[in-house]
């Protein structure tokens, strides 16, 4: 059989952490979301100008620092590749590296497109924002609105793919997960 490759992907605050360390308990494998590793190395080097705002749009070299975001996608495209697991989760996918640019106004070449066409997923599910659950912290720093805004972008740079992106119902953690495996194409 195939193996599929399972994007969860949604604005901040949606839920995307709890559901893959959720799946990844269930002995599902998932790759988790890459920027947070990479945000605590950019504050050990000192090249986070601030932190009252996203990462991307803080760091010196903003382009510099999403080219790193995409490598370590693709490196666990790759390596997911090399499993021999039927389903693997990714917190966020390739196509997210081009919504954050576009929500931040930034510009990226055709390194960051050919990638998103190279690297193909089987199936992307995005969750909703849900003010209910909204939070901001020392690792979400966007408004309500902000994040409404970036759900547009992932939304936008998903279908414009060409993916036939599936919306997670607002539920508890294990309900969203029952949603997600019964829409996988298996």
């Amino acid at each position: 059989m195939k193996q599929q490759k399972i994007v969860i992907t949604g604005g901040p605050s949606t839920g995307k952490t709890s559901l893959i360390d959720s799946l990844a308990a269930a002995g599902h494998t998932c790759f988790p979301e890459v920027i947070r590793l990479m945000t605590l190395e950019a504050k050990e080097k000192g090249t986070l100008s601030s932190l009252t705002t996203n990462p991307i749009a803080s760091v010196s070299d903003p382009l510099d620092f999403n080219r790193k975001i995409l490598s370590a996608r693709e490196v666990h495209y790759k390596k997911a590749g090399l499993t021999e697991d039927v389903v693997v989760f990714f917190d966020r996918g390739i196509p997210d590296v081009l919504a954050y640019m576009d929500y931040f106004g930034q510009t990226y070449g055709t390194e960051f497109t050919s990638s998103a066409h190279t690297h193909q997923y089987d199936t992307v599910f995005i969750l909703p924002i849900w003010k209910e659950i909204y939070v901001i912290d020392e690792q979400r720093f966007e408004s309500f609105d902000e994040a409404l805004a970036i759900h547009e972008h992932l939304w936008e740079s998903y279908t414009g793919l060409g993916y036939d992106v599936i919306e997670v119902p607002k539920a508890n953690v294990a309900d969203r997960v029952d949603f997600i495996v019964k829409n996988l194409h298996l």
